[in-house]
């Protein structure tokens, strides 16, 4: 948990956020003016740093709801993917970020309270997590789902959020994400699938040794996940509704591609 009056974005950090960030105008009726936006993200910060609940928020802070709300607003507007995009943008302006191969992965977390779009799998109810990152782990791209569905039907609609140049990126993955099907369909999209098959494959091999090297690398995607994870709030999800959730990631990731500068 933080030490009192410990900001958990920097002033220079502000800078490249804050500015996108609409600034909430006073009421004609009169009453209380808005609350600070940089005080609200601490206390939204606050929360996902340490996991308590809104109601254990520090006095220093803006009242839980309307730390909860702005954190609403925020998510349910785009605003916060518009931050996250402008960061890695200026990251890749001052080549910050690795296109050699990009990586993708996902983790699970238990979902509490009946929670909207959550799924059962063998390790119970919950909501599984899918993180696209670079060369380097910075996050690219990420998306709640049900934790249902496999990875190899969700992974598509994904990676369509991350531009690719002209030549194919390779797209370093394990092996449930192994489908000829998709395979075929990243490529047209400029995405070089690059992972091992499954056991029991009946069908010829179509994956090159030489690729497959690559495979040695995917500790990256697995150091992002636990990057992300490293959240409290995060890792056992207590939102009913998943876009707030989701929210919390997009915080979260925005942080880690603030460490870059």
């Amino acid at each position: 948990m933080a030490r009192r009056h410990e900001l958990f974005v920097s002033d220079e950090q502000w800078e490249k956020i804050g500015a996108l960030i609409p600034k909430r105008k006073r009421s004609p009726r009169g009453g209380r003016p808005p609350a600070d936006n940089r005080t609200c993200l601490e206390g939204i910060l606050w929360v996902l740093r340490s996991g308590a609940r809104w109601r254990d928020l520090p006095e220093r802070y803006p009242s839980p709801s309307t730390c909860w709300r702005r954190l609403v607003e925020w998510e349910g507007e785009g605003i916060l993917v518009e931050i996250w995009q402008a960061v890695l943008d200026t990251l890749d302006q001052r080549g910050l970020l690795d296109w050699d191969e990009v990586f993708v992965d996902a983790s699970f977390s238990p979902a509490k309270k009946g929670a909207k779009k959550s799924g059962k799998t063998k390790r119970g109810k919950g909501t599984k997590w899918m993180v696209v990152a670079d060369g380097q782990g910075v996050p690219l791209a990420c998306r709640t789902e049900s934790a249902s569905p496999a990875e190899v039907t969700l992974v598509e609609e994904l990676i369509d959020e991350v531009p690719t140049g002209e030549a194919p990126v390779p797209l370093i993955a394990d092996r449930a994400y192994d489908s000829d099907k998709l395979r075929t369909s990243l490529l047209a999209k400029g995405w070089d699938l690059v992972c091992p098959h499954r056991q029991g494959r009946t069908r010829p091999k179509t994956q090159d040794g030489r690729k497959l090297r690559r495979y040695r690398r995917r500790w990256k995607i697995e150091r992002t996940i636990a990057w992300v994870g490293s959240f409290r709030r995060l890792i056992v999800r207590h939102e009913y509704y998943s876009f707030i959730y989701q929210g919390f990631i997009h915080l979260a990731c925005i942080l880690i591609c603030l460490r870059r500068f």
